[in-house]
């Protein structure tokens, strides 16, 4: 029985498995109270050509020391925007897509002989990986939370060549890390064994070893790890462990991606959102932009306001704009019960700045819905909008949604 759980630990420190109601009519022009300019209502039948939504990562040449990607390098990014725990919760139609960029990636030429270049050296942060039946516990218990931040570290070109997989806990609690021998089979394959491992907290002066007796193990502390994609920028790695797992990891970090981590480990998005919108690379946002169901991730602040006023505001929940303007704020605070607010949305000026008046309520327990006393003249600016990320300030508040997937 020791033998075997001496074994099961050796298996969940491998990179196999370690390293997702009615119509309303169009209202008339109106004007808002706070800028005094007039909002022109399109009809529904005559609709704006939609746009097509620039990518935040753009694949043309970039200054120094800035990501650049290229096209499919993006489509890959672009599928994995808003998968939770790194490939734990993903739907299937996202997973298809991802599995497909993966594999166009794959089939493509990207740096011959991967395991002989540079720019496979360095500090990886995983993004992503398939959780196949053999999922080990360190996979399921560490690299599924969104909190924790899992990086592999790679150094073939040393007097001891090494593989590291690091799970960062927070800033303030420490890490767990995994090391193991490392030695270059061919072009593409790494073989390791595991030898050593330790807990570094904050809190304490000393390192917490690991209670893995990787000596005892044998051949169950060794195994392989193919690059199967390498770009030339040295931005993105694609590897398969021995384990049968997919590895999708990155060296410069998407901001969208940062902004879901931070969001989820809720510390730091303030400060990861200025980056964001410092980037300036959205598109110009208008009604078709707009359009589309969005899930509300974030709020600077949500607390203070009646039920009623956060559905008005669209504070917490869903929300739905149409390409003709019409919003509903859909809030559900209790199970059973539901509260949606309906408005129109319209653009003033030529900036990102809309116009938000809502007109209409109701709250509905059960089957029985009640009309809500709902008002409310808001002012929203889009400080950031792509195809799957909206950053807003309305009023005073920021918020931050996430485009659901039709």
């Amino acid at each position: 029985m020791a033998a075997a759980a001496a074994a099961a630990a050796a298996s969940a420190a491998t990179t196999g498995s370690l390293l997702n109601p009615r119509p309303s009519r169009s209202p008339p022009p109106s004007t808002s109270p706070l800028l005094g300019t007039s909002c022109g209502w399109r009809s529904r039948r005559q609709p704006r050509p939609r746009r097509r939504l620039v990518p935040l990562l753009a694949a043309s040449p970039v200054a120094a020391g800035e990501a650049s990607y290229t096209e499919p390098e993006e489509a890959l990014l672009e599928a994995l925007v808003g998968v939770q725990g790194r490939g734990r919760a993903v739907a299937p139609r996202q997973l298809q897509e991802v599995e497909s960029a993966v594999q166009t990636l794959e089939a493509m030429e990207g740096v011959a002989d991967p395991t002989s270049s540079s720019l496979i050296e360095g500090s990886w942060k995983l993004i992503f990986t398939t959780r196949p039946g053999t999922a080990s516990p360190i996979q399921r218990t560490f690299v599924g939370v969104d909190s924790f931040r899992v990086f592999q570290e790679v150094y073939l070109r040393t007097d001891d060549p090494r593989v590291v997989n690091v799970v960062k806990f927070s800033e303030t609690v420490g890490e767990l890390a995994v090391q193991a021998e490392a030695t270059i089979k061919d072009g593409k394959r790494i073989l390791f064994r595991f030898d050593r491992a330790a807990f570094t907290f904050k809190f304490l002066p000393f390192k917490v070893p690991y209670p893995v007796p990787f000596r005892l193990l044998g051949d169950e502390a060794k195994g392989w790890l193919d690059t199967t994609y390498l770009s030339h920028s040295g931005n993105i790695r694609i590897s398969r462990g021995n384990k049968g797992t997919t590895f999708v990891l990155q060296k410069s970090a998407d901001p969208r991606q940062m902004l879901l981590s931070a969001i989820s480990a809720r510390t730091g998005v303030k400060e990861v959102i200025d980056e964001l919108t410092s980037i300036k690379k959205g598109v110009e946002a208008d009604l078709n932009t707009l359009a589309g169901e969005w899930q509300l991730l974030w709020a600077s602040q949500t607390e203070g306001g009646s039920w009623s006023s956060v559905a008005s505001a669209g504070l917490r929940g869903l929300q739905t704009i149409k390409e003709d303007g019409q919003l509903k704020n859909l809030v559900k605070p209790f199970p059973g019960v539901s509260l949606n607010a309906k408005g129109n949305v319209c653009k003033i000026g030529n900036n990102n700045t809309f116009s938000v008046l809502m007109n209409e309520g109701a709250v509905q327990v059960g089957g029985v819905q009640f009309p809500l006393d709902i008002g409310g003249d808001f002012v929203m600016e889009i400080l950031y909008i792509d195809s799957k990320i909206r950053i807003s300030r309305l009023n005073q508040q920021v918020l931050v949604h996430l485009r659901n997937r039709t």
